[in-house]
């Protein structure tokens, strides 16, 4: 264990923020190490959208559930997929425009991904915290229009940056061994993982300092996936140039 790894496994969402701010030269180095991140052929399809006009944010808030924190926190950023600049390189080297085909799609959510990763890794390295808000894909057209996002590039999630007011209690997450399997699936073992696991989460909601429920990580997250089905999403997406083929 080294302090890497120690600062990756002491991570715990952030949304109440102190008014200390984040210098330009703090965050720019921190957009740079996202983009260290590992990139589908080096193809880097991503654009990271600071948001510093007020009403802007408080748009974004409202449209993302009330999360306050999204006007609050002295950072706010939206992560896009952005295969504008792929494009670009196809069409100059007499390839051909993008058509939507779905492996595109995939490439660049998965490099955004990997750069907010890396981004919130870093930012926790210094001290700083965050919290990533997946709520803005409830309106994603409007948060286009706010952001004058193009076509073929469309926002993924956002994420709050600051220092954060205290430090949350860690989640349990499931056992290494309910993750890490061997050669092949294990169907066999999906029930019981869960179930054991339930019984570990209701006994942390129970005991944590704050917001403590009874609640179970199955009855969480059964909740949240299918209240969370957004279905505006395939259309959206497709309007942008998008997962056509």
């Amino acid at each position: 264990m080294n302090a890497v790894m120690e600062a990756m496994l002491k991570h715990a969402s952030a949304r109440q923020f102190t008014e200390q701010v984040i210098s330009q030269e703090t965050l720019e180095s921190l957009i740079r190490c996202g983009q260290a991140a590992a990139s589908s052929s080096f193809i880097q399809a991503v654009s990271v959208i600071q948001i510093t006009q007020t009403e802007t944010r408080s748009q974004i808030a409202e449209l993302a559930g009330g999360q306050t924190w999204v006007v609050n926190a002295p950072v706010f950023l939206v992560f896009c997929a952005d295969l504008q600049r792929v494009n670009y390189a196809c069409v100059k080297n007499g390839l051909g425009a993008l058509d939507g085909h779905t492996e595109h799609f995939i490439a660049a959510t998965v490099d955004i991904a990997l750069v907010a990763q890396n981004v919130l890794l870093a930012a926790e390295s210094l001290g700083l915290g965050g919290v990533f808000i997946g709520g803005i894909r409830n309106n994603p057209q409007l948060v286009c229009d706010l952001l004058k996002l193009p076509e073929q590039v469309y926002p993924v999630f956002g994420m709050c940056l600051g220092w954060p007011v205290h430090t949350n209690t860690l989640k349990p997450r499931f056992p290494v061994q309910s993750i890490l399997q061997t050669d092949q699936y294990d169907l066999s073992q999906v029930a019981s993982s869960v179930d054991d696991y339930d019984q570990q989460m209701q006994a942390y909601y129970q005991t944590r300092g704050s917001n403590q429920r009874l609640s179970t990580w199955s009855a969480q997250t059964a909740g949240a996936v299918q209240k969370k089905q957004r279905a505006h999403m395939l259309k959206f997406l497709q309007a942008r140039g998008l997962l056509l083929r």
